[in-house]
């Protein structure tokens, strides 16, 4: 049997199991703190000082009063090629409020560099592991399909800085199972949970026969390889999506419980909506809700990809929950709720 026919055998047994936890039920529990647009945001290292677009950005906290951005920049609508910029340091009770000084200071951090992210850098989600920030992204290039020829796709690539956010490290994950490689038609969507030395616990999207949905994964920071036997799904498209997948980085809720967020294509009218679960430090889903955020009004309904928030940054700060999130492919949303509201709408699976 080759790899990707044990794979869709995994998911096969997996949706017997997961198929209807979820209900197509759309209950917003988000408040709207304020939106940034592009001429939210001076680009400070590019003659371009003004983006095209600003969207899906992931957000890290780097104190327990200040926050970074980090929006998906987009400067031609050629090739749309992206890059990943990196704000100033933005202050959490401000971000709340609404109340956030424009333009922001933004400078670009990573940018298209290689054959395998040619077409551009997108859609960061970011993890703090000592004085490191590992920055996992999609690299929009070309890479080897299974019978070695180069084609454009999607795959996960990571960056590496220091705490000056000098760029140390830079490459592509690779699907590994006994020296043989599985290279899937798309792998994107992911999230770091844990990070034990060079061994990582890694929430994943391989692409396969065509589907689209959630898994859990052991990876090595060491030589960049995802181990193919422990790919395992455990959040699978209803049918009435199209395709779900992870959205934003990991919260650290207890010392066994992390909070994320995911997304879902509806087959209805193609909009992405958002949810909430909560998965164990070995991946294991825990607890899930249906959909607590949707786009809503021109503002959001509306944009080069219309009827889409996509939200890669996810922040606890005080009481409150703050996801930053991509508005229809050309603007950021700052999305609130207070954390015990959230987690009162997911309903627990294992505990």
């Amino acid at each position: 049997m080759d790899l990707e026919a044990i794979l869709l055998k995994r998911l096969k047994e997996a949706e017997v199991k997961l198929k209807g936890v979820r209900q197509f039920r759309i209950e917003d529990i988000f408040d709207r703190a304020g939106y940034l647009y592009p001429w939210s945001f001076h680009i400070t290292n590019y003659p371009r000082e003004i983006p095209l677009v600003a969207f899906n950005p992931a957000a890290l906290k780097i104190s327990e009063e200040e926050v970074v951005i980090f929006p998906r920049l987009v400067f031609d609508c050629y090739m749309y090629s992206s890059s990943i910029g990196l704000t100033e340091k933005v202050s959490l009770r401000v971000l709340l409020e609404g109340s956030v000084k424009k333009p922001i200071n933004t400078k670009i951090i990573l940018w298209p560099k290689y054959s395998w992210d040619l077409n551009g850098c997108e859609d960061a989600r970011v993890h703090k592991s000592n004085e490191e920030v590992l920055l996992l992204y999609t690299a929009y290039g070309f890479h080897k399909a299974n019978k070695g020829d180069l084609v454009k796709k999607p795959y996960l690539a990571i960056a590496i800085f220091e705490k000056d956010w000098k760029i140390t490290r830079r490459g592509l994950f690779r699907i590994v199972k006994d020296g043989q490689e599985f290279i899937p038609d798309s792998l994107k969507s992911c999230a770091i949970i844990d990070v034990r030395g060079h061994d990582m616990m890694l929430l994943a999207r391989p692409e396969v026969k065509g589907i689209r949905c959630c898994w859990q994964a052991r990876a090595s920071l060491e030589d960049l390889t995802i181990d193919f036997n422990s790919l395992a799904p455990i959040l699978i498209k209803e049918p009435f999506e199209e395709h779900v997948g992870w959205s934003t980085n990991t919260v650290k809720l207890s010392s066994n419980e992390y909070l994320v967020g995911w997304h879902a294509m509806v087959t209805t009218n193609l909009a992405y909506y958002n949810g909430l679960a909560i998965v164990s430090d070995e991946g294991e889903l825990l607890a899930l809700s249906d959909y607590l955020l949707a786009p809503r009004g021109i503002h959001e309904e509306y944009g080069d990809r219309s009827q889409v928030i996509y939200g890669t940054g996810l922040v606890r700060y005080k009481e409150f929950l703050i996801w930053t999130g991509g508005i229809s492919d050309y603007s950021i949303g700052i999305f609130v709720t207070e954390l015990d509201r959230a987690l009162e709408k997911l309903r627990w699976i294992k505990g």
